[in-house]
């Protein structure tokens, strides 16, 4: 297990850690939503598993009533823990970690997108991040795209807050289009003066059906990047391998598959290519060296 070392530089935590303070609390917010937002449910997925590796705790829910569409995302009846059969309502849970040896709380928000009133429903999660104290939003999100399974799945990073943008020297997103609930509490949050920034993966579009192993292995990756957490992923790392065999061995026996797959790999090499520059690859082995310094 990676264990973070304060003297690595370029985390989102250094926006917000006051040199006259060095040991007050950092709270970052993680939203991520299941739906239109969520391909693969690699984004949510990413955040159920750090909930379990922090061993987070629920501290309040967005009832579902007011939000929810209920013959479009239904209600499910399982049994509890005694084997009584209870109806659980579709909703968004809060919780709440503390990265152990390290200054910063992690806010865990996780639902599936609601089908009405998104305005007041941002509202509310903004008013919830207000109240936690969250000095910046990370918003998590997986599209399907044009990518192939056998190259690393790419991870954009980016944010329309100057603070974020300079600090961290990521890119304002340049997307125009139909939005979900991500990129609407993206918006309330900065209109509320709370830092905020997305990450959003891209999943191949052929094998887009959940779970995404390797795309929410990226997530975490960039995740621990971006917070200067280290969190242990062996197991989803053999998960990951796995999926990619098993995407192989589909593509050998489709001649169309394969083909397309070959293409995708070509367009994808020939795009990286450029970036094989001794800049580039000095940058990958600073990222390399931080991370083994976590270990």
């Amino acid at each position: 297990m990676d264990t973070f070392d304060d003297s690595t530089p370029g985390g989102v935590r250094d926006l917000f850690q006051d040199a006259a303070q060095p040991d007050r609390r950092i709270t970052i917010m993680l939203a991520a939503f299941e739906g239109w937002n969520d391909a693969g449910e690699a984004a949510s997925d990413a955040l159920k598993y750090m909930g379990r590796f922090w061993g987070s705790e629920k501290i309040s829910t967005i009832d579902a009533d007011e939000f929810y569409d209920f013959q479009f995302t239904r209600p499910v009846i399982k049994r509890n823990g005694s084997g009584q059969r209870r109806i659980k309502w579709p909703n968004t849970k809060i919780s709440k970690a503390s990265v152990p040896n390290s200054n910063l709380d992690i806010i865990l928000v996780h639902g599936v997108e609601p089908s009405y009133k998104w305005r007041a429903y941002t509202a509310e999660l903004v008013a919830s991040a207000k109240e936690l104290n969250v000095d910046c939003i990370v918003l998590v999100g997986a599209l399907l795209a044009d990518v192939p399974h056998t190259r690393p799945i790419p991870v954009t990073v980016t944010s329309d807050d100057d603070l974020v943008r300079e600090s961290l020297e990521v890119e304002p997103s340049t997307y125009e289009g139909p939005i979900g609930i991500v990129g609407v509490l993206a918006e309330m949050g900065l209109l509320a003066d709370i830092p905020t920034m997305s990450l959003w993966a891209a999943v191949p579009h052929y094998v887009g059906q959940s779970p995404s192993p390797k795309a929410q292995l990226a997530l975490l990756s960039k995740l621990e990047e971006v917070l200067q957490v280290g969190v242990e992923t062996q197991a989803l790392n053999e998960e990951s391998e796995a999926w990619e065999r098993g995407v192989d061995e589909l593509a050998t026996e489709d001649p169309e598959v394969a083909a397309y797959v070959r293409q995708l790999e070509e367009a994808k090499d020939t795009v990286d290519l450029p970036e094989a520059s001794g800049e580039s690859i000095a940058r990958e082995f600073e990222r390399y060296l931080k991370k083994r310094r976590r270990e």
